[in-house]
Protein backbone atom coordinates (compact mmCIF):
# COMPACT_ATOMS: atom_id res chain seq x y z
CA UNK A 1 0.00 0.00 0.00
CA UNK A 2 1.04 3.88 -1.31
CA UNK A 3 -0.14 6.57 0.50
CA UNK A 4 0.25 9.94 -0.99
CA UNK A 5 0.14 13.05 1.22
CA UNK A 6 -0.05 16.96 -0.61
CA UNK A 7 0.01 19.60 2.20
CA UNK A 8 -1.01 22.73 0.60
CA UNK A 9 -1.47 25.98 1.82
CA UNK A 10 -5.10 25.91 1.40
CA UNK A 11 -5.94 22.15 0.67
CA UNK A 12 -4.65 18.65 1.67
CA UNK A 13 -4.78 15.76 -0.67
CA UNK A 14 -4.67 12.72 0.40
CA UNK A 15 -4.71 9.26 -2.29
CA UNK A 16 -4.16 5.78 -1.11
CA UNK A 17 -2.67 3.02 -3.39
CA UNK A 18 -2.95 -0.78 -3.27
CA UNK A 19 -1.95 -3.58 -5.66
CA UNK A 20 -5.05 -5.45 -7.36
CA UNK A 21 -4.90 -9.01 -8.16
CA UNK A 22 -2.86 -8.45 -11.32
CA UNK A 23 -0.37 -6.79 -9.79
CA UNK A 24 -1.46 -3.38 -11.16
CA UNK A 25 -1.52 -0.12 -8.48
CA UNK A 26 -5.24 1.11 -8.23
CA UNK A 27 -6.27 4.11 -6.34
CA UNK A 28 -8.69 3.06 -3.48
CA UNK A 29 -9.32 5.86 -1.75
CA UNK A 30 -8.67 9.52 -1.58
CA UNK A 31 -10.25 13.03 0.48
CA UNK A 32 -9.42 16.51 0.56
CA UNK A 33 -9.81 18.85 3.19
CA UNK A 34 -9.58 22.52 4.66
CA UNK A 35 -5.67 22.70 5.43
CA UNK A 36 -4.64 24.61 8.70
CA UNK A 37 -1.73 25.78 10.20
CA UNK A 38 0.25 26.94 7.11
CA UNK A 39 1.17 30.32 5.01
CA UNK A 40 2.78 30.77 1.52
CA UNK A 41 3.51 26.83 1.84
CA UNK A 42 5.39 26.97 5.41
CA UNK A 43 3.90 25.48 8.42
CA UNK A 44 3.24 28.54 11.13
CA UNK A 45 1.35 26.79 13.63
CA UNK A 46 2.46 23.07 14.10
CA UNK A 47 -0.26 21.99 15.88
CA UNK A 48 -2.90 23.28 13.41
CA UNK A 49 -1.36 21.22 11.13
CA UNK A 50 -1.32 18.06 12.88
CA UNK A 51 -4.68 18.69 13.50
CA UNK A 52 -5.87 18.79 9.62
CA UNK A 53 -3.21 16.36 8.46
CA UNK A 54 -5.31 13.65 10.84
CA UNK A 55 -8.31 14.28 9.67
CA UNK A 56 -7.86 13.92 5.98
CA UNK A 57 -5.64 11.02 6.36
CA UNK A 58 -8.47 9.22 8.74
CA UNK A 59 -11.09 9.88 5.95
CA UNK A 60 -8.82 8.67 3.46
CA UNK A 61 -8.60 5.57 5.24
CA UNK A 62 -12.48 5.27 5.98
CA UNK A 63 -13.06 5.85 2.10
CA UNK A 64 -10.73 3.33 1.57
CA UNK A 65 -11.57 0.83 4.21
CA UNK A 66 -8.09 0.47 5.41
CA UNK A 67 -5.68 1.60 7.96
CA UNK A 68 -2.55 3.88 6.95
CA UNK A 69 0.58 3.83 9.24
CA UNK A 70 3.32 5.31 6.87
CA UNK A 71 2.95 8.11 4.30
CA UNK A 72 5.28 10.07 1.90
CA UNK A 73 4.59 13.36 1.47
CA UNK A 74 5.87 16.58 -0.87
CA UNK A 75 8.03 19.87 -0.30
CA UNK A 76 7.87 22.85 -2.15
CA UNK A 77 8.27 27.05 -1.96
CA UNK A 78 11.19 29.33 -1.87
CA UNK A 79 13.19 26.69 0.64
CA UNK A 80 13.83 24.35 -2.42
CA UNK A 81 17.01 25.05 -4.17
CA UNK A 82 18.25 23.24 -7.77
CA UNK A 83 21.48 23.35 -9.15
CA UNK A 84 23.88 21.42 -12.12
CA UNK A 85 26.97 19.84 -11.30
CA UNK A 86 29.41 17.94 -12.85
CA UNK A 87 31.36 14.68 -11.79
CA UNK A 88 34.84 13.29 -13.70
CA UNK A 89 36.66 9.75 -12.95
CA UNK A 90 38.64 7.38 -14.88
CA UNK A 91 37.30 3.99 -15.63
CA UNK A 92 38.95 1.49 -13.53
CA UNK A 93 40.57 -1.25 -15.00
CA UNK A 94 41.15 -3.64 -11.58
CA UNK A 95 39.63 -7.71 -12.22
CA UNK A 96 37.54 -6.99 -15.24
CA UNK A 97 37.80 -6.62 -19.10
CA UNK A 98 40.42 -3.53 -19.95
CA UNK A 99 38.03 0.29 -20.07
CA UNK A 100 34.52 -1.55 -19.37
CA UNK A 101 32.60 0.75 -17.31
CA UNK A 102 30.99 -0.84 -14.26
CA UNK A 103 28.29 0.14 -11.56
CA UNK A 104 31.43 0.68 -8.92
CA UNK A 105 32.54 3.44 -11.60
CA UNK A 106 28.63 4.65 -12.01
CA UNK A 107 28.61 5.16 -7.99
CA UNK A 108 32.16 6.94 -8.22
CA UNK A 109 31.47 9.18 -10.95
CA UNK A 110 28.25 10.26 -8.89
CA UNK A 111 29.69 10.68 -5.62
CA UNK A 112 32.19 13.02 -7.65
CA UNK A 113 29.03 15.05 -8.93
CA UNK A 114 27.45 15.57 -5.66
CA UNK A 115 30.73 16.43 -3.62
CA UNK A 116 29.14 20.06 -3.62
CA UNK A 117 29.53 22.34 -0.33
CA UNK A 118 26.35 22.66 1.04
CA UNK A 119 25.44 25.25 3.72
CA UNK A 120 24.34 23.53 7.24
CA UNK A 121 20.67 23.96 6.85
CA UNK A 122 20.33 22.52 3.85
CA UNK A 123 19.90 18.91 2.63
CA UNK A 124 20.23 16.74 -0.88
CA UNK A 125 16.58 15.95 -1.62
CA UNK A 126 16.82 14.44 -5.18
CA UNK A 127 19.88 13.90 -7.39
CA UNK A 128 19.14 12.77 -10.87
CA UNK A 129 21.78 12.43 -13.74
CA UNK A 130 20.75 14.11 -16.84
CA UNK A 131 23.77 12.57 -19.01
CA UNK A 132 26.46 10.53 -18.72
CA UNK A 133 30.23 11.21 -21.28
CA UNK A 134 32.34 8.54 -21.76
CA UNK A 135 35.55 10.31 -23.69
CA UNK A 136 33.67 13.48 -24.72
CA UNK A 137 31.02 11.28 -26.49
CA UNK A 138 27.88 13.28 -24.86
CA UNK A 139 24.20 12.16 -24.35
CA UNK A 140 24.62 8.66 -23.11
CA UNK A 141 21.92 7.74 -20.76
CA UNK A 142 23.45 4.24 -19.73
CA UNK A 143 27.09 3.67 -20.24
CA UNK A 144 26.91 0.38 -18.23
CA UNK A 145 29.54 -2.68 -20.01
CA UNK A 146 30.47 0.43 -22.45
CA UNK A 147 34.13 0.74 -22.97
CA UNK A 148 36.21 3.57 -22.06
CA UNK A 149 38.55 5.86 -20.69
CA UNK A 150 37.25 8.73 -18.62
CA UNK A 151 33.58 9.19 -17.17
CA UNK A 152 32.20 12.23 -16.91
CA UNK A 153 28.09 13.05 -15.22
CA UNK A 154 26.06 15.23 -15.56
CA UNK A 155 23.14 15.53 -12.69
CA UNK A 156 20.33 18.03 -11.05
CA UNK A 157 21.19 18.44 -7.31
CA UNK A 158 17.66 19.06 -5.63
CA UNK A 159 18.22 20.46 -2.20
CA UNK A 160 15.71 21.63 0.37
CA UNK A 161 15.93 23.13 4.13
CA UNK A 162 16.75 20.80 6.96
CA UNK A 163 13.97 22.82 9.22
CA UNK A 164 11.26 22.29 6.73
CA UNK A 165 11.51 18.67 6.41
CA UNK A 166 11.54 18.58 10.34
CA UNK A 167 8.58 20.48 10.76
CA UNK A 168 6.48 18.55 8.11
CA UNK A 169 7.88 15.13 9.91
CA UNK A 170 6.90 16.77 12.73
CA UNK A 171 3.23 17.22 12.10
CA UNK A 172 2.79 13.92 10.44
CA UNK A 173 4.39 12.14 13.87
CA UNK A 174 2.14 14.45 15.83
CA UNK A 175 -0.78 13.07 13.57
CA UNK A 176 -0.09 9.80 14.41
CA UNK A 177 1.67 8.63 11.58
CA UNK A 178 5.46 7.94 9.90
CA UNK A 179 6.95 10.06 7.13
CA UNK A 180 8.88 7.62 4.70
CA UNK A 181 10.17 9.39 1.49
CA UNK A 182 9.97 13.44 0.68
CA UNK A 183 9.45 14.54 -2.70
CA UNK A 184 9.95 17.79 -4.95
CA UNK A 185 6.75 18.68 -5.48
CA UNK A 186 7.17 19.64 -9.26
CA UNK A 187 8.81 16.22 -9.59
CA UNK A 188 6.17 14.43 -8.08
CA UNK A 189 3.60 15.86 -10.50
CA UNK A 190 6.23 14.78 -13.45
CA UNK A 191 5.31 11.19 -12.85
CA UNK A 192 1.29 12.28 -13.46
CA UNK A 193 1.20 14.86 -16.61
CA UNK A 194 4.34 14.41 -18.27
CA UNK A 195 5.26 12.04 -20.84
CA UNK A 196 8.65 10.44 -22.38
CA UNK A 197 8.39 12.68 -25.45
CA UNK A 198 7.64 15.97 -23.45
CA UNK A 199 10.10 15.59 -21.34
CA UNK A 200 12.67 15.13 -24.20
CA UNK A 201 11.85 17.85 -26.25
CA UNK A 202 11.79 20.37 -23.19
CA UNK A 203 8.78 20.97 -21.39
CA UNK A 204 8.01 23.40 -18.23
CA UNK A 205 5.91 22.33 -15.51
CA UNK A 206 4.22 24.72 -13.46
CA UNK A 207 2.45 24.29 -10.41
CA UNK A 208 -0.32 27.42 -9.86
CA UNK A 209 -0.53 26.70 -6.46
CA UNK A 210 -2.25 29.12 -3.45
CA UNK A 211 0.95 30.32 -1.52
CA UNK A 212 3.76 29.72 -4.20
CA UNK A 213 4.18 28.60 -7.56
CA UNK A 214 6.61 26.03 -8.56
CA UNK A 215 8.59 25.45 -11.97
CA UNK A 216 10.54 22.58 -12.81
CA UNK A 217 11.72 22.79 -16.65
CA UNK A 218 12.86 19.23 -18.61
CA UNK A 219 15.02 18.94 -20.84
CA UNK A 220 16.15 15.54 -22.59
CA UNK A 221 13.99 13.29 -19.81
CA UNK A 222 15.79 15.15 -17.18
CA UNK A 223 15.42 18.38 -14.79
CA UNK A 224 17.59 21.30 -15.88
CA UNK A 225 16.10 24.04 -13.49
CA UNK A 226 14.13 23.92 -10.18
CA UNK A 227 12.63 26.84 -9.28
CA UNK A 228 9.67 28.74 -7.39
CA UNK A 229 8.19 32.38 -6.74
CA UNK A 230 6.73 33.58 -3.59
CA UNK A 231 2.59 34.56 -5.42
CA UNK A 232 0.15 32.67 -5.84
CA UNK A 233 -3.66 32.46 -5.72
CA UNK A 234 -4.25 34.06 -2.38
CA UNK A 235 -2.47 36.93 -4.21
CA UNK A 236 -5.24 37.10 -6.61
CA UNK A 237 -8.06 36.48 -3.75
CA UNK A 238 -6.89 39.42 -1.82
CA UNK A 239 -6.38 41.61 -4.76
CA UNK A 240 -10.25 40.96 -5.30
CA UNK A 241 -10.99 41.30 -1.42
CA UNK A 242 -9.29 45.25 -1.36
CA UNK A 243 -10.60 46.56 -4.58
CA UNK A 244 -14.01 45.50 -3.57
CA UNK A 245 -13.92 45.92 -0.32
CA UNK A 246 -14.66 42.62 0.48
CA UNK A 247 -13.88 39.93 3.42
CA UNK A 248 -11.31 37.30 1.89
CA UNK A 249 -13.77 34.54 2.41
CA UNK A 250 -16.64 35.94 0.23
CA UNK A 251 -13.35 37.13 -2.30
CA UNK A 252 -12.41 33.49 -2.61
CA UNK A 253 -15.95 32.03 -3.31
CA UNK A 254 -16.84 34.92 -6.40
CA UNK A 255 -13.14 34.03 -7.69
CA UNK A 256 -13.73 30.02 -7.27
CA UNK A 257 -17.50 30.91 -8.50
CA UNK A 258 -17.10 33.16 -11.31
CA UNK A 259 -13.60 33.94 -11.72
CA UNK A 260 -11.76 34.56 -15.37
CA UNK A 261 -8.52 35.54 -16.18
CA UNK A 262 -8.83 36.28 -20.13
CA UNK A 263 -10.91 38.46 -21.38
CA UNK A 264 -12.25 36.55 -24.49
CA UNK A 265 -13.79 34.26 -22.33
CA UNK A 266 -15.63 36.41 -20.22
CA UNK A 267 -19.92 36.85 -20.79
CA UNK A 268 -20.86 40.51 -20.90
CA UNK A 269 -23.90 40.15 -19.65
CA UNK A 270 -22.87 37.90 -16.69
CA UNK A 271 -23.12 39.47 -13.29
CA UNK A 272 -21.95 38.37 -10.25
CA UNK A 273 -23.63 38.51 -6.41
CA UNK A 274 -21.62 39.63 -3.44
CA UNK A 275 -22.77 39.42 0.19
CA UNK A 276 -23.22 42.45 1.94
CA UNK A 277 -20.94 42.93 4.75
CA UNK A 278 -22.38 44.13 7.73
CA UNK A 279 -25.96 44.09 7.46
CA UNK A 280 -25.42 45.55 3.98
CA UNK A 281 -27.65 44.15 1.18
CA UNK A 282 -25.65 42.11 -1.62
CA UNK A 283 -24.18 43.79 -4.09
CA UNK A 284 -24.02 43.05 -8.07
CA UNK A 285 -21.32 44.00 -10.80
CA UNK A 286 -20.25 42.33 -14.21
CA UNK A 287 -17.73 39.57 -14.10
CA UNK A 288 -16.01 41.70 -16.84
CA UNK A 289 -15.14 43.94 -13.69
CA UNK A 290 -14.03 40.55 -11.90
CA UNK A 291 -11.27 39.73 -14.98
CA UNK A 292 -10.03 43.08 -14.92
CA UNK A 293 -8.67 42.70 -11.59
CA UNK A 294 -7.37 39.19 -11.94
CA UNK A 295 -6.27 38.68 -15.55
CA UNK A 296 -3.00 41.77 -15.06
CA UNK A 297 -2.01 39.09 -11.52
CA UNK A 298 -2.24 36.39 -13.52
CA UNK A 299 -0.22 37.71 -16.21
CA UNK A 300 2.46 39.44 -13.83
CA UNK A 301 2.58 35.83 -12.61
CA UNK A 302 3.42 34.50 -15.78
CA UNK A 303 6.34 37.29 -16.25
CA UNK A 304 7.82 36.02 -12.97
CA UNK A 305 7.58 32.45 -14.02
CA UNK A 306 9.43 33.70 -16.92
CA UNK A 307 12.30 36.01 -15.74
CA UNK A 308 12.66 33.06 -12.91
CA UNK A 309 13.33 30.80 -16.16
CA UNK A 310 15.91 33.26 -18.01
CA UNK A 311 17.47 33.70 -14.61
CA UNK A 312 18.52 30.12 -13.71
CA UNK A 313 19.03 28.44 -17.64
CA UNK A 314 20.95 29.30 -20.64
CA UNK A 315 17.84 27.58 -23.07
CA UNK A 316 16.86 29.80 -25.77
CA UNK A 317 14.14 27.18 -27.36
CA UNK A 318 12.20 24.01 -26.26
CA UNK A 319 9.94 22.36 -28.32
CA UNK A 320 7.75 20.37 -25.49
CA UNK A 321 4.87 22.07 -23.46
CA UNK A 322 4.24 24.34 -20.95
CA UNK A 323 2.07 22.02 -18.29
CA UNK A 324 -0.09 23.45 -15.99
CA UNK A 325 -0.85 21.94 -12.92
CA UNK A 326 -2.76 22.81 -9.20
CA UNK A 327 -5.37 24.58 -8.19
CA UNK A 328 -4.91 27.67 -10.21
CA UNK A 329 -4.72 25.58 -13.65
CA UNK A 330 -8.71 24.95 -13.06
CA UNK A 331 -9.38 28.95 -13.46
CA UNK A 332 -11.31 29.78 -16.62
CA UNK A 333 -8.95 31.25 -19.64
CA UNK A 334 -5.76 30.56 -17.91
CA UNK A 335 -5.07 28.20 -20.99
CA UNK A 336 -5.50 31.43 -22.87
CA UNK A 337 -3.82 34.03 -20.95
CA UNK A 338 -0.67 31.57 -20.20
CA UNK A 339 -0.36 31.16 -24.19
CA UNK A 340 -0.64 34.67 -24.86
CA UNK A 341 2.19 35.31 -21.93
CA UNK A 342 4.64 32.76 -23.03
CA UNK A 343 3.83 33.61 -26.68
CA UNK A 344 2.92 30.13 -27.72
CA UNK A 345 0.34 27.42 -28.18
CA UNK A 346 2.26 24.70 -26.97
CA UNK A 347 0.41 25.11 -23.15
CA UNK A 348 -2.07 21.99 -21.86
CA UNK A 349 -3.52 21.68 -18.53
CA UNK A 350 -1.92 18.49 -16.55
CA UNK A 351 -4.65 16.21 -15.96
CA UNK A 352 -3.14 13.25 -13.81
CA UNK A 353 -3.90 9.44 -15.59
CA UNK A 354 -6.12 7.31 -14.41
CA UNK A 355 -5.20 4.83 -12.01
CA UNK A 356 -8.53 3.01 -11.20
CA UNK A 357 -10.83 3.29 -8.11
CA UNK A 358 -13.16 6.34 -7.94
CA UNK A 359 -11.35 8.51 -11.24
CA UNK A 360 -13.74 11.56 -10.58
CA UNK A 361 -12.39 11.90 -7.27
CA UNK A 362 -9.06 12.69 -8.47
CA UNK A 363 -9.36 14.14 -11.65
CA UNK A 364 -8.27 17.46 -11.75
CA UNK A 365 -4.87 19.36 -12.19
CA UNK A 366 -4.72 20.00 -8.34
CA UNK A 367 -4.65 16.18 -7.96
CA UNK A 368 -1.52 16.00 -10.14
CA UNK A 369 0.90 16.19 -7.27
CA UNK A 370 -0.34 13.73 -4.90
CA UNK A 371 -1.19 10.52 -8.04
CA UNK A 372 2.43 11.91 -9.41
CA UNK A 373 3.71 11.43 -5.52
CA UNK A 374 2.01 7.68 -5.33
CA UNK A 375 3.09 6.86 -9.04
CA UNK A 376 7.23 8.32 -7.86
CA UNK A 377 7.14 6.27 -5.09
CA UNK A 378 6.06 2.79 -6.96
CA UNK A 379 9.00 3.50 -9.38
CA UNK A 380 11.09 3.71 -6.30
CA UNK A 381 9.85 0.56 -5.00
CA UNK A 382 10.46 -0.74 -8.32
CA UNK A 383 14.00 0.06 -8.62
CA UNK A 384 14.97 -0.81 -4.82
CA UNK A 385 13.69 -4.29 -5.60
CA UNK A 386 15.75 -4.69 -8.86
CA UNK A 387 18.82 -3.73 -7.07
CA UNK A 388 18.42 -6.24 -3.84
CA UNK A 389 17.52 -8.52 -6.99
CA UNK A 390 20.82 -7.96 -8.42
CA UNK A 391 23.06 -7.89 -5.67
CA UNK A 392 21.16 -11.32 -4.35
CA UNK A 393 22.43 -12.80 -8.15
CA UNK A 394 25.76 -10.86 -7.39
CA UNK A 395 26.54 -12.69 -3.81
CA UNK A 396 24.78 -16.12 -5.49
CA UNK A 397 27.66 -16.05 -8.58
CA UNK A 398 30.14 -14.86 -5.93
CA UNK A 399 29.65 -17.69 -3.69
CA UNK A 400 29.19 -20.32 -6.51
CA UNK A 401 32.80 -19.25 -7.84
CA UNK A 402 34.02 -19.72 -4.38
CA UNK A 403 32.64 -23.26 -4.34
CA UNK A 404 34.22 -23.84 -7.32
CA UNK A 405 37.84 -22.50 -5.93
CA UNK A 406 37.52 -24.62 -2.42
CA UNK A 407 36.94 -27.75 -4.37
CA UNK A 408 40.31 -26.94 -6.70
CA UNK A 409 42.12 -26.35 -3.56
CA UNK A 410 40.97 -29.00 -2.11
CA UNK A 411 42.10 -31.34 -5.15
CA UNK A 412 45.70 -30.12 -4.64
CA UNK A 413 46.02 -31.72 -0.94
Amino acid sequence: MIVGLDIGTCWIRVAIADYDENGQLKIIGTSCEKSMGLRNGNIVNIEAASNAIRNAIENAEQNAGVEVQVCNTIVGGELIEGLNATGKVAVSTKGRSQGEISESDLERVRESATAVQLSLDRKMLHVITQEYIVDNVRGIKDPLHRLGVCLESAVHIITASKNTIQNIASCIDRAGYHMDHVFLKTLAATHAVANEDEMELGSIIVDLGAGTTDILVLLNGAPVCTASIPVGGNLVTNDIALVLGIPVAEAERIKIEAGCCYMDNVDPKRTVIVNGVGGQPPREFYQADLCDIIEPRIQEICEMVINKIIEKTTLTSMSGNIILVGGGAKMDGILECVQDSFGTQNVRIGNPEKMGGIEEDYAGPEWATVIGLVRACKDNFSRSVGKKVKNRQRYEKAGKSENKFLKLLKSLF
